[in-house]
């Protein structure tokens, strides 16, 4: 773990992995509501594996330092208590640190899990620095559609989670047709699911951490047109998200 300072003076931790050869950019993870978990740290090891500097911020710092709950509803209840007394303001301060931290590397994406995937999210309008967002199972982003987004978006999301229903997805989606937002069938971590959606986002990432984002056509949605894998779409090949 490392220690980062905030704007506002406010130091946290931060678990980073760095690459074996030369950075290809950067990634920073936002973590659930569960805290800096092992999960969290395979996420963060396996951007580094494939050759980012990667990096997680202790975002629960700020109330209770170092904390990790259980992966159960106890500890939801407790990380989520948590979550809401920082509030978006200041998760949004130490991400902005994080990635200050790591842009030396190149290029840096965000990559959040589900109360992570809501701060993804709206970092994507609010952090400077950062070149696109991936969120998994942000339940709070289906009611966050009206600012056109600045940054390429891609999103993941259970089409059975019972925090955001299908509809909602489905409405979310005719309003930003400048997100690639994918669903997939299940309300729980399923392996196959997991491996789609991980290549899926390992794919935006190098399409814009790596190489030259494509040419947007004037009046075009923002980004529409960085589809993933879009041609080969088909309703039966969704799966679901990886964690939580």
């Amino acid at each position: 773990m490392i220690e980062l300072t905030a704007g506002d003076g406010s130091h946290f931790s931060a678990y980073r992995a760095d690459p074996a050869e030369t950075p290809k950019g950067a990634v920073v993870v936002l973590q659930d509501v569960f805290g800096i978990t092992p999960d969290i740290r395979k996420a963060v090891d396996t951007f580094a594996a494939k050759g980012y500097v990667a990096i997680a911020p202790s975002l629960f710092d700020r109330v209770k330092p170092g904390v990790s709950f259980s992966q159960d509803e106890s500890g939801r209840a407790d990380g989520t208590a948590i979550s809401e007394q920082i509030g978006k303001d200041q998760a949004i301060s130490d991400i902005q640190a994080a990635v200050d931290a790591v842009k030396d590397a190149g290029k840096v994406a965000i990559v959040g899990y589900c109360w992570g995937g809501d701060l993804a999210y709206s970092a994507g309008n609010k952090i400077d620095g950062i070149a696109c967002v991936v969120g998994y199972d942000g339940s709070e982003i289906v009611a966050d559609y009206r600012e056109k987004r600045k940054v390429p978006t891609l999103l993941h999301f259970g089409d059975n989670d019972p925090r955001v229903s299908l509809e909602q997805i489905t409405q979310f989606r005719a309003y930003r047709p400048d997100v690639s937002a994918f669903t997939y069938p299940g309300d729980s971590y399923r392996e196959d699911a997991g491996d789609q959606a991980l290549a899926r986002t390992q794919f935006w990432i190098s399409q814009y951490v790596e190489r030259q984002p494509p040419i947007l056509l004037k009046n075009a949605g923002a980004y529409a047109q960085a589809k993933t894998e879009k041609k080969k779409k088909k309703k039966d090949d969704d799966l679901g998200p990886p964690m939580d």
